[in-house]
């Protein structure tokens, strides 16, 4: 058991080692991210003063643009870029087979080098994560929430990052029956894109969907990766709704857990790996 702690604690300091060798421009991309905020204040301020409505359903402006600060740090901790093409690629280069005769867990290995990659990326950006929620605490009118829901909050944090890494790691798994993934990946994104609150509240779409998709919107899992961390925060999902909120998204998880497992076994099984 020692050995193995040892052995996992080591392969997370390397990891974090080997990011910071790029650390410049780590750094570099880390902070033209905080960019676009600028865009988004602007927007919703002009869609707001377009519009007779003090709100739509529920947001008012500062809420517009304090939900959109939110679920920036929910994507941050939820966005897994390159994960499931990663795994493609190493399966159609022959690069799998190392997992398949060193003594490592492939998707324990994937899981330390993403948590290295967030410790970096939040060790770098907490200085302007905290200039920018300085700068636009106005928004916030209903100042910080009390403790319970702040632990609410980070826990829905915490699970946002478990369910996108297992969720594209699953993804990343199809590359043993089909070497391409790309076109999947940008299916999944297009999804991701409307229905995990990234760009507008859920609460906007939910207004223009078929009432017999709503159900479907109310229940699918991408809404945990930035919608409902940020909802939590506000106050929008409070009392018996956010504990079966978050009862759901822990769900969620372990079935992308289970569902990732499968799917790495049984790709092993038909994997096949010739010379090198």
């Amino acid at each position: 058991m020692y050995s193995r702690v040892a052995t996992w604690w080591t392969i997370l300091r390397i990891c974090v080692e080997e990011r910071l060798v790029y650390r410049g421009d780590f750094a570099l991309g880390t902070l033209m991210r905080f960019l676009p905020i600028v865009t988004q204040v602007f927007l919703w301020t002009a869609v707001f003063a377009s519009i007779d409505e003090e709100g739509i359903r529920g947001f008012s402006r500062n809420d517009m643009i304090a939900y959109y600060l939110l679920t920036m740090i929910g994507r941050a901790f939820s966005s897994m870029p390159g994960l499931a093409s990663g795994i493609a690629r190493q399966i159609r280069e022959g690069e799998i087979k190392k997992y398949l005769i060193q003594p490592i867990d492939l998707i324990g290995f994937l899981l330390l080098a993403r948590i290295a990659h967030k410790v970096v990326y939040y060790a770098v950006a907490v200085g302007p994560f905290a200039l920018v929620f300085f700068l636009c605490r106005d928004y916030f009118v209903a100042g910080w929430p009390d403790p319970g829901v702040i632990a609410a909050f980070v826990l829905s944090l915490v699970m946002a990052f478990m369910l996108g890494f297992f969720l594209e790691a699953a993804i990343g798994m199809i590359g043993f029956w089909f070497l391409e993934v790309s076109s999947l990946l940008f299916v999944y994104m297009l999804f991701n894109f409307f229905f995990s609150g990234h760009m507008f509240p859920l609460d906007f779409l939910n207004a223009f969907l078929p009432g017999w998709l709503q159900p479907v919107a109310h229940y699918q899992p991408l809404q945990y990766l930035a919608y409902f961390p940020a909802a939590v925060f506000l106050g929008k999902i409070e009392g018996t709704d956010l504990t079966y909120g978050l009862m759901a998204q822990a769900a969620w998880v372990v079935f992308f857990i289970v569902v990732c497992r499968v799917a790495m076994l049984r790709g092993f099984k038909r994997y096949s790996g010739f010379g090198g």
